[in-house]
């Protein structure tokens, strides 16, 4: 991983370990094909407590990681500070596949992309069987 990517993602880490500082506050949720490799981020902006998410950005890289994405990393950064964020919540795994249901696949069926999820609960990442 680069030095500036390091530097952006370890920049985000901090804010999160941080804990709830106030809103707005930032959500950053990676996800992938398996629990290796992010090939997407999704960050949202709540604004206040039971609001529903205000600003929504979506970053891709379908061959690598974007976890170790300069530009991305930069961007996410970036997001984050053009909104006010004063907190960052951020789970420290992937959670699931990139692709999403209703749109990239039928509502109530398995990703047919994404085998290594079809038996795993997305949150814990253990087998469901």
């Amino acid at each position: 991983m680069s030095l500036k990517a390091t530097w952006f993602r370890e920049r985000l880490k901090k804010k999160a370990k941080r804990g709830f500082q106030g809103y707005p506050v930032a959500t950053i949720t990676y996800y992938g094909p398996d629990d290796k490799q992010a090939s997407k981020v999704a960050v949202g902006i709540l604004l206040g407590e039971g609001e529903e998410v205000a600003y929504l950005e979506r970053w891709y890289c379908p061959d690598g990681d974007v976890r170790t994405d300069p530009s991305i990393n930069e961007a996410i950064v970036r997001f984050v500070q053009q909104h006010g964020a004063k907190s960052v919540i951020s789970p420290d795994r992937i959670l699931g596949c990139p692709h999403q249901e209703g749109t990239d696949y039928p509502e109530g069926e398995r990703c047919p992309k994404c085998t290594f999820w079809a038996t795993r609960d997305r949150f814990t990442g253990k087998s469901l069987q």
